[in-house]
């Protein structure tokens, strides 16, 4: 039996098996070492269910002001919903609030429609498609630009900049030159994009954070910036990435896939058990705060702490049966969209989007089947998501 302070633990933050298959290195780590310290990268991984919870619950032990990415961006802590705590974290978050909010994102299915039509006619037609490319990336970049008031000149270039602003490098534990330059380019386009609002505002999200104002103050240019880059990589990729994931899901399941075929009705419950059965958000840094105990181990305050929302999603102790996908489960709690202060803005959205793009999908390609023996997958301390989901029809 491997010893429960992680001596012979086979985690790996930056093995290839954390983004391929993350979920048998959770399952050791929640049985054996739940608070578990990467001397190597010295940083604590908590994956069961309470702890996790507890911890996304608790912002002030579980501080974000440092930083929420594992290999944070340089520049951007503190400057981003994601890595402020209250109370600027709660008015900077209501400021955002009203472009998400349910009225303001329905007008969208209309737009959604239209490019789910259109590439569902050249994926028809070809037979055989790259889902990531060809279907989901194409929906959710242009509706997030959309939404953002961007130029959707280029959108693929705009995408392979967020893809390489989340990822990381396997070999360098951490990101490497090319990874920071494409959060540089992402910082700087929309550096000019807030430029333009201050001259000429429109009704877009980025000239609502350019106009508004906390206690009387402006937000400042770099706050627009750094918060607006976060919307665009979460719309882009997390969004895509999830959408992702749960065709893969439908794929892995058909069964289940086959009776939402024959029962839209499914649909939203579907997502919500592919959400907590495999999220593309898997783990956000947090820095301790204060010192926190839980199974024997201690956390010291300035200690970075992992929350594995991945791994807490997978728990037996709050799922039963967690390892199984099961669209009638009704798993309320999951964290698929984090928890606590930093729930994702974009929960509705991220539904929405996907509900309406698989809907329309289901109709037109009820069976597919993934034409590769082996997945390719992001490299990311963060997400989750496959390079590419090769399909053929039928």
């Amino acid at each position: 039996m491997p010893s429960a302070d992680g001596n012979d633990c086979p985690y790996d933050l930056y093995h290839p098996s954390i983004d391929s298959d993350p979920f048998p290195i959770y399952a050791w780590l929640r049985d054996h070492a739940p608070v578990h310290w990467s001397e190597r990268d010295k940083h604590w991984i908590l994956t069961r269910y309470d702890d996790v919870s507890q911890a996304a619950q608790d912002w002030e032990t579980f501080s974000s002001t440092s930083g929420n990415l594992v290999d944070e961006i340089p520049g951007r802590a503190g400057a981003t919903l994601g890595s402020t705590d209250p109370p600027r974290h709660d008015r900077l978050r209501a400021l955002a609030q009203a472009a998400f909010m349910k009225k303001n994102i329905e007008h969208l299915e209309g737009p959604i429609l239209q490019l789910a039509d259109a590439a569902l006619e050249r994926i028809v037609a070809k037979g055989r498609f790259d889902f990531v490319a060809e279907y989901s990336s194409e929906i959710t970049i242009n509706i997030l630009l959309k939404l953002m008031g961007l130029p959707a000149k280029d959108p693929q270039e705009i995408r392979r900049k967020v893809v390489l602003s989340i990822s990381t490098d396997k070999s360098a534990r951490g990101r490497n030159a090319e990874q920071i330059e494409a959060f540089g380019w992402l910082a700087k386009f929309l550096d000019t994009e807030v430029n333009e609002r201050r001259k000429a505002p429109s009704d877009d999200l980025i000239t609502r954070l350019a106009e508004a104002q906390i206690d009387g103050e402006r937000l400042t240019d770099r706050e627009i910036v750094m918060t607006s880059a976060t919307f665009v990589m979460a719309g882009i990729e997390s969004l895509s990435s999830f959408m992702n994931l749960f065709a893969l899901n439908l794929h892995d399941h058909p069964e289940a896939r086959r009776r939402i075929v024959a029962n839209p009705a499914l649909l939203l419950p579907a997502i919500e058990e592919s959400l907590r059965f495999n999220t593309s958000a898997q783990r956000f840094k947090r820095t301790a705060a204060r010192e926190w105990t839980r199974h024997g181990r201690t956390i010291k305050p300035g200690d970075t702490v992992l929350l594995a929302y991945g791994a807490a999603n997978r728990d037996e102790r709050k799922f039963p049966n967690a390892h199984v996908y099961d669209i009638d489960r009704k798993p309320t709690g999951h964290l698929g969209f984090g928890g606590g202060k930093h729930f994702c803005l974009g929960s509705q959205m991220a539904r929405f989007v996907t509900d309406v793009a698989m809907r329309r999908f289901l109709s037109r390609v009820p069976e597919f089947r993934v034409a590769t023996p082996k997945l390719d997958w992001i490299s990311s301390s963060n997400f989750r998501s496959p390079v590419a989901l090769p399909f053929e029809i039928g």
